[in-house]
């Protein structure tokens, strides 16, 4: 393919061998061009045949390498892909021609010799023949009559960077990048809420090599990348790295040392969080349609194919493609009615918001929310103005005074991915409130000095108003307690629970807060062993409110 003797001569050699067939007398100008031939080939590096070549580029710092193109090859087609990995770079290619005629000789009849100058026939010998800024994949195919030496010049102005180079004097034997089809589009063919469905047409590649070839996906929200390593480099520069267990990459350019690459045509994707919002990154294996899932409505993505070859990790962009996912569907809104109370169950994962409107019939309205279970934030505004906003906890009482007719909109919305729910009431009349009068805590305490093997003694605290408490037990194993705990739903009432683990129910209250608390001791309980506790306030109007429960543990021995 090449000449490898070029190689191992020494670099002014080599320079010597090709400038001295230009060069019949020196001059002046013909001597500075040598000189700065000379330092160039001084400070260049071989460019390897077949292989791609990474280059690290340092800002306003040229880098050169070189190949030789021997007269047995003269003919054969060569190519040199150039692909930048992030800014724009600047490059070109030299050529350092022999001349056709003996050195030294001219040609009876050569009008060229006898009509040019002698540095220009210098000039002549050294020629430009491709220069390229941008930050595009580039591909060069050159056909040379001549044996000839090629200098490649690499300049980034902007910023250190890299940059891939591929050259191969074998354009016959088959291609490292996979190819692309004739229109490499990325279609959109729908659009939704929180989708989009792209579809692109097959690689040639795909039907060759089907079983290592696969294509991989990107989605941002920034732009679309020209080039594979142009995509992870943007990814590595905001920060982001794999977690260790996630050791899937699309190039081994992003892999750690500690990580291996898996390679599958089964659909695997990665969700990265970074700065400028989500990276997505799916290999789908060789389907080229696909509906991207869990976006965000209204906004703006931008998508990128990428045929990889999982043999070589070489990889061809498609020409990207963006979109707009639609606006969120405006909120159903339940109209409250005075008085009457809504259990609202939020999914956290389907639908986060739930809207309630409320027209006022007097000048002070009354708000109750009683938080079930998970977490909810509440939004409150007042013809289109924001009057309230907070994170529910327990039971929560607003009071907003305003003008008769008034339109207030309640939006609760789920802050979690678990489900959440709340109840909540409206009602102009404070004096019969929804819930009981709540004591300063719901908390219920324990008494570790009271345990025994067969009891525990449980106290909590009570109002000034009467009311009635019921306490609940229920037994419960080590590793079900903190689900236990989690999952309660704080509105639900004795009705959703077991005859069997009603313990009693009691009547008391005192106009002294300092005194009202009471204590209750729960016998006929098992050596060893986890119970749960639950306290139920009754006010009024029948509600319960369920105190925070307790888990205590019986003693072992006694």
């Amino acid at each position: 393919k090449m000449s490898w003797f070029w190689f191992y001569l020494p670099l002014h050699l080599l320079m010597a061998t090709y400038l001295c067939h230009s060069i019949k007398a020196p001059t002046a100008s013909s001597q500075q061009s040598f000189k700065t031939d000379l330092f160039n080939f001084y400070h260049s590096l071989i460019l390897a045949d077949g292989k791609e070549t990474t280059i690290h580029l340092l800002k306003d710092i040229p880098k050169r390498y070189y190949f030789v193109l021997e007269e047995g090859r003269a003919l054969a087609p060569f190519s040199i892909t150039v692909t930048p990995c992030d800014v724009p770079i600047e490059w070109s290619i030299l050529v350092y021609k022999s001349p056709p005629s003996f050195p030294g000789k001219a040609t009876p009849g050569d009008h060229y010799t006898q009509e040019v100058s002698k540095s220009q026939k210098t000039a002549s010998m050294v020629s430009t023949i491709f220069s390229y800024k941008g930050n595009s994949v580039e591909t060069y195919m050159g056909m040379p009559s001549h044996s000839a030496l090629y200098l490649l010049e690499f300049l980034s102005t902007e910023r250190d960077t890299h940059i891939t180079v591929y050259l191969t004097t074998d354009t016959t034997s088959g291609h490292l990048y996979p190819e692309l089809p004739m229109d490499p589009r990325i279609d959109v063919i729908g659009v939704g809420h929180t989708t989009v469905t792209l579809t692109w047409k097959h690689s040639p590649s795909v039907l060759q090599h089907g079983e290592s070839i696969q294509y991989c996906l990107l989605v941002n929200e920034k732009h679309n990348y020209k080039s594979l390593c142009a995509a992870e480099t943007a990814i590595r520069s905001s920060g982001m790295k794999l977690p260790p267990t996630l050791a899937l990459s699309l190039s081994p350019y992003l892999l750690e040392p500690q990580q291996v690459m898996i390679l599958s045509n089964s659909e695997l994707s990665i969700i990265n969080k970074v700065s400028s919002g989500e990276v997505r990154q799916v290999c789908m294996g060789t389907r080229n349609t696909y509906t991207v899932p869990n976006l965000s409505p209204s906004t703006q993505y931008y998508f990128d194919v990428f045929i990889v070859n999982l043999l070589t990790n070489a990889s061809a962009a498609y020409t990207g493609t963006f979109a707009r996912t639609l606006e969120a569907p405006e909120p159903k809104v339940t109209e409250l009615k005075d008085g009457k109370v809504i259990h609202v169950v939020l999914d956290g994962k389907k639908q986060k918001s739930y809207s309630l409107q409320y027209q006022a019939r007097h000048k002070k309205i009354h708000f109750t929310f009683q938080l079930c279970r998970g977490q909810i934030r509440v939004h409150i505004t007042r013809n289109g103005k924001t009057v309230a906003s907070e994170n529910l906890s327990g039971l929560r009482y607003l009071s907003l005074k305003g003008k008769l007719l008034d339109t207030y909109l309640v939006q609760l919305r789920s802050t979690e991915d678990s489900n959440s729910s709340v109840k909540v009431q409206a009602s102009p009349h404070f004096h019969k409130p929804l819930f009981p009068l709540l004591p300063e805590s719901l908390k219920i305490k324990s008494f570790s000095k009271l345990r025994t093997c067969r009891s525990v003694t449980i106290a909590w605290l009570g109002t000034q108003e009467e009311s009635k408490y019921c306490v609940y037990r229920k037994r419960i194993e080590e590793d079900q307690i903190w689900r236990k705990l989690q999952s309660a739903d704080r509105c639900s009432g004795p009705e959703s629970r077991h005859k069997s683990e009603k313990v009693l129910c009691k009547y008391f209250y005192d106009l002294n807060l300092q005194r009202a608390v009471t204590t209750e001791t729960i016998k006929g309980l098992e050596a060893g062993t986890f119970y749960l506790f639950d306290v139920y306030l009754f006010g009024p109007s029948g509600i319960p409110v369920r105190y925070h429960s307790k888990v205590v543990k019986t003693r072992k021995k006694c």
